[in-house]
């Protein structure tokens, strides 16, 4: 897959024969005439997944409330089994990692846990670019602290409303910052930050810092064990395919263990001692001791199947061809598609580039809409992007192909011109 790229049918062709990873797409349900762009909003649902989901349900049936005692006891501890799955996907170790409701759930653990302020020390360190939720959970817990966010949350701000420059963080960590916390990827643009390089200053500043992983896990290689951050956080429905709401994960750096979780349930007491029902919380002092309440198994068992998919195809050999097919297609836009006023709006360093492009158009709205009515799915953000996520494990290059040509018809035909400019619901 390394030969100068081609603009031809059968080169693409010649790409999807020579895919290592290529025979994995057989194990997800892709619909016939579809193109599916958004793995990065929902991933596609995988035969193995369904396959766990069934059999948790087949179990309930026959076992009722027994049901928590087979498989020597699997769904008791369900979380600690995802945990060893997702480990090799995110570098750590299994008993720092956890599984704790949604997304914002994990973010709010994991700040009113770490989170110690004091009179001079009491600022959050966040960016304008983040997923909002993780603007709105720091806010929330600077208000239960007692603080204002206007002066306790402290924003870097991008110079272009594209990227975050990292040295901007680095020098935004004055002696009243508390905690940091930021994306891995850029959710509009695709930049995938410097972990490292961050962490670093924030550790000499002696800051806690956190990362927000949801459009990096499953896209990009991470090593949390190198990167040495305070904790993490991030979704399974993007990437890891694990299915609408699955749950999130939390990792928790094992220098924490000691510390009482900010939001105590019965589910992070103890084992030994959790069904002796004391009413005094004895800590499980390992990122378990952060679960709350008893495991959501409908929503976690799809996500031990897709998870199961992604040791068996290696997280190298899916980041090898994420890179690849995502260069693929920026070469097939800036060949066909530059004359129509198209431009990509992400990096096109490998190191810098997440697991999807920002095509961007002034029409890229009308032109999102006119694909979908091509049975294309993709999915628009503001101002100007249209996000197209060629998910390694499940698309093909002949895809890639197609789409190209798709939108150059629709902008040849100027069939965006058929659709409205309203926005309504889901885009």
């Amino acid at each position: 897959m390394d030969q100068e790229l081609k603009n031809t049918a059968d080169f693409a062709i010649l790409l999807d024969n020579n895919d290592p990873i290529g025979h994995f797409r057989k194990r997800f349900y892709i619909k016939k005439g579809v193109i599916y762009l958004c793995g990065n909003s929902l991933g596609l649902a995988s035969k193995d997944a369904e396959e766990h989901l069934e059999d948790v349900v087949i179990k309930w049936k026959e076992e009722g409330v027994k049901i928590w005692a087979v498989d020597d006891s699997k769904y008791l501890q369900y979380a600690s089994k995802l945990s060893e799955l997702m480990a090799p996907l995110v570098g750590a170790n299994a008993d720092e990692i956890t599984i704790v409701g949604c997304t914002t759930l994990s973010i709010h653990q994991a700040i009113c846990t770490l989170y110690e302020p004091t009179k001079f020390r009491y600022k959050i360190l966040v960016d304008d670019l983040n997923f909002p939720t993780d603007r709105y959970a720091v806010d929330g817990q600077v208000r239960l602290k007692g603080f204002d966010p206007k002066d306790a949350v402290k924003v870097i701000k991008s110079r272009d409303g594209k990227f975050i420059d990292e040295n901007d963080i680095i020098d935004g960590i004055t002696d009243d910052v508390a905690l940091i916390l930021l994306p891995t990827v850029l959710y509009r643009s695709a930049q995938v930050l410097d972990m490292q390089k961050v962490t670093k200053a924030a550790k000499k500043s002696g800051v806690i810092i956190g990362w927000d992983l949801c459009h990096a896990v499953g896209a990009i290689e991470i090593d949390l064990k190198t990167i040495d951050a305070d904790f993490a956080i991030w979704c399974t429905y993007k990437y890891l395919n694990g299915g609408p709401g699955s749950p999130a994960a939390l990792y928790m750096n094992r220098r924490h263990f000691k510390k009482l979780p900010g939001l105590a349930g019965w589910y992070g007491n103890k084992l030994q001692t959790q069904f002796l029902l004391r009413q005094e919380f004895e800590h499980e002092q390992s990122a378990s001791g952060l679960q709350i309440g008893t495991p959501t198994l409908f929503s976690m068992a799809p996500l031990e199947g897709a998870l199961k998919i992604f040791n068996e195809a290696g997280i190298k050999n899916i980041r090898k061809k994420s890179l690849h097919i995502t260069g693929y297609l920026m070469y097939l836009i800036e060949t066909k598609l530059v004359q129509y006023r198209f431009s990509i709006g992400n990096h096109k360093d490998d190191a810098k580039r997440g697991g999807h492009i920002c095509l961007e158009h002034d029409e890229a709205f009308r032109i999102s809409v006119a694909l979908k009515s091509k049975n294309v799915v993709v999915d628009f953000r503001e101002p100007n992007v249209i996000r197209l996520t060629p998910a390694a494990l499940y698309i093909s290059y002949q895809e890639m192909y197609d789409l190209v040509d798709i939108l150059e018809d629709i902008m040849k035909k100027e069939l965006y011109k058929q659709f409205s400019n309203l926005k309504d619901g889901v885009v």
